[in-house]
């Protein structure tokens, strides 16, 4: 089974290729702005770069948020465009699951997890999970300095982990030491990659055929001003 993987719901961009086991091909950009020019590009660079015809991908798959409301549209756009075009299934991940799935397992090691993700808004989006990668809880909206962990050890990852740090740093009062003491935080940028998309969607196996295609995930309404009509 070969899985083409696209990823543009928050800061990053990117298309990966999974093919038996494997990624044979993955391409990742750091930008806030632009995925509508590059991601179909490179998509294609990284069939070209795995030496995959279009047309021999059984499945595609994409996250469909929570993220920026621009960039998982796109994404989506572009993934259903493709599964369309080539008669195959498309399957939605969560970002919360695509950055989940990229923790490395040494990192999660006895911990729980909570993926928190960057919402550009007072809030920020988050989920937690155990150490097998199952959803604890409800993706949900806070604010920062609302948030109520277990006194357990935690790991944090996700883009919108960088807003969670000050709140256990050392000088931070308004924390428990056992609970500040026992948070620690991932690795890298926290950004959802493809190349984890795509072997997520293969754990899952060959989706049904005839399901519903994907919907675009938020957790509060996009940010859309709409025009005023003017009075005739």
């Amino acid at each position: 089974m070969k899985i083409l993987a696209l990823d543009s719901a928050t800061g990053a961009c990117s298309a990966a290729l999974w093919s038996d086991g494997a990624i044979l091909a993955q391409c990742f950009v750091v930008m806030d702005r632009g995925q509508s020019e590059i991601l179909i590009p490179m998509a294609r660079e990284v069939l070209a770069e795995a030496g995959v015809d279009f047309s021999a991908i059984d499945v595609f798959g994409v996250t469909v948020g929570p993220g920026a409301f621009t960039g998982l549209r796109i994404g989506l756009a572009a993934a259903r465009g493709m599964a369309l075009a080539a008669g195959r299934p498309l399957v939605g991940v969560s970002t919360f699951e695509a950055v989940a799935y990229g923790v490395p397992v040494e990192e999660l090691e006895n911990r729980q997890l909570l993926v928190a993700v960057e919402s550009r808004r007072e809030d920020i989006f988050v989920q937690s999970f155990d150490s097998k990668l199952i959803a604890l809880d409800e993706p949900r909206s806070v604010r920062p300095e609302n948030l109520v962990l277990p006194d357990i050890p935690i790991l944090v990852a996700g883009d919108g982990a960088a807003r969670l740090r000050p709140l256990f740093d050392r000088s931070a009062g308004c924390r428990s030491e056992a609970i500040r003491d026992g948070v620690r935080f991932a690795a890298g940028a926290g950004f959802p990659d493809a190349a984890d998309v795509a072997r997520l969607v293969a754990s899952r196996g060959r989706p049904e055929a005839g399901a519903a295609p994907p919907q675009p995930f938020y957790l509060r309404p996009p940010d859309v001003t709409l025009p005023v009509e003017k009075v005739r």
